[in-house]
């Protein structure tokens, strides 16, 4: 029986899949971004987060602990140098899947996985503040407030007269 067994073996034994997804995780850390099959980016969020996290707190065991699931010195170099600055206050859910329609050849489902301190355009995004949508009523709603913005500074100007009078 396979209870409680979720996770996805991608049609590999257990060698192979360690291998693939941890050289997955090096390609994410060293590139920042990587395009992939979408059950290997969910495969490979469960296997990076928690490497991603330890980078957190900087110390030769986490060090080590890291450098035996990914076997590159340079990717846990740059994990614990510069991954860990932008992601150091950040509680969780250090990758975001973007998906990007199906592969030509068979039709599999594609999408591309991130970092996410590192997309400059979801962070400029972030910052500014988001218009109202599209509505479907007829315009009664911008009609109204149209009247209530030219009221609004014809109230104001008659206030600052006032005073000037005085």
């Amino acid at each position: 029986m396979r209870h409680n067994k979720k996770f996805n073996h991608l049609g590999r034994k257990k060698a192979h899949r360690d291998a693939l997804l941890a050289n997955m995780t090096i390609s994410l850390i060293m590139k920042k971004r990587i395009f992939t099959t979408l059950a290997k980016a969910k495969a490979l969020r469960m296997y990076a987060e928690p490497l991603i996290n330890r980078a957190k707190e900087d110390s030769m065991g986490n060090r080590r602990l890291v450098f035996s699931y990914l076997q590159n010195k340079y990717a846990v170099t740059e994990l614990f140098r510069e991954v860990a600055q932008k992601i150091a206050d950040r509680p969780g859910g250090y990758t975001r899947i973007l998906k990007t329609g199906n592969r030509l050849g068979d039709n599999a489902q594609m999408c591309m996985i991130e970092l996410v301190d590192y997309n400059e355009n979801m962070l400029k995004d972030k910052g500014a503040k988001k218009t109202a949508g599209r509505t479907r009523r007829s315009g009664k709603k911008a009609a109204d407030k149209a009247a209530v913005e030219t009221t609004a500074p014809a109230a104001e100007a008659s206030a600052a007269e006032a005073p000037a009078a005085e």
